[in-house]
C-alpha cells in the first residue's frame, strides 16, 4: 500500500527551518514516519515541494523516495501526487510531523479500514488526549458522541482522488498520536515523551 508523507509545508509555526528536519532524540522528525510506514509495510513516497529544498537533498541522500510537488496546498498536493504516480487503490496520507508514530498503529488503521466498506477514512483522537500531553487543539468535531481531534493520518482511494470520497471515521484511544509537532512546546512535549522512552 503507497504511503504518501506530505511534506512540502513551510513550517512557519515552529520556525526552526524545514520542519521534517527538525531533529528529535538525535533524529529528523522525518525519519520517525518513513521508518514507521516502511516497517508496516507501505511504499513510502515522500511529496515535498520547491519550498524544502534540504528535504529534497535529505532524502537523495538518505534514498528515500520523494515526489516533488507543485506545492498549491496540501490536498491539492495529494491529488496532484496520487495522479502522476497513477496510484488507483488506496493509499495512506500522513503529515510528516508525526514522530511517535508506529507500524502497529498504521497497522491498526489499514486492517480497520479494509473492513470499514468505505473508498475513504480519517483517523482521530479524543481531544483530551491532545489536552493530557499539552499539545495544542487546533480543530475538533464530534466523533462518535466525543469531541475529538484529527490525528493527520487518512486512507483514500487513488482512482476517486479527484472528487470527495465517502468517509468513515476511526477513533483511537491512543497518546502517540497527539503529538502533532506545529509550536516549540509541541516540539519539546514530544522530546520528553520520546527521549524518554527511548533511555527506558
Amino acid at each position: 500500500m503507497l504511503a504518501l508523507i506530505m511534506a512540502g509545508g513551510r513550517g512557519s509555526r515552529l520556525a526552526m527551518g524545514e520542519k521534517p528536519l527538525v531533529t528529535i532524540c538525535g533524529m529528523p522528525m522525518l525519519r520517525y514516519v518513513v521508518d514507521a510506514f516502511a516497517c508496516a509495510g507501505c511504499e513510502v513516497v515522500v511529496v515535498i515541494s520547491s519550498r524544502t529544498p534540504y528535504l529534497r537533498n535529505w532524502c537523495t541522500a538518505q534514498g528515500v523516495v520523494y515526489y516533488q510537488a507543485a506545492g498549491n496546498g496540501y490536498i491539492q498536493d495529494i491529488v496532484e501526487a496520487t495522479t502522476e504516480l497513477e496510484e488507483a487503490g488506496p493509499i495512506f496520507t500522513s503529515v510528516a510531523d508525526l514522530p511517535c508514530l508506529t507500524p502497529a498503529i498504521i497497522a491498526r488503521v489499514r486492517a480497520w479500514y479494509r473492513d470499514c466498506g468505505t473508498p475513504a477514512c480519517s483517523v482521530w483522537i479524543p481531544e483530551r488526549l491532545c489536552r493530557a500531553y499539552d499539545c495544542r487543539v487546533q480543530y475538533r468535531e464530534t466523533v462518535h458522541g466525543i469531541p475529538a481531534c484529527p490525528a493527520g493520518i487518512n486512507v483514500l482511494t487513488g482512482s476517486l482522488i479527484a472528487g470527495p470520497q465517502e468517509e468513515a471515521r476511526l477513533l483511537l484511544e491512543e497518546p502517540r498520536l497527539a503529538f502533532n509537532v506545529n509550536t516549540r512546546e509541541e516540539l519539546a512535549a514530544v522530546q520528553r515523551y520520546l527521549c524518554r522512552n527511548a533511555g527506558a
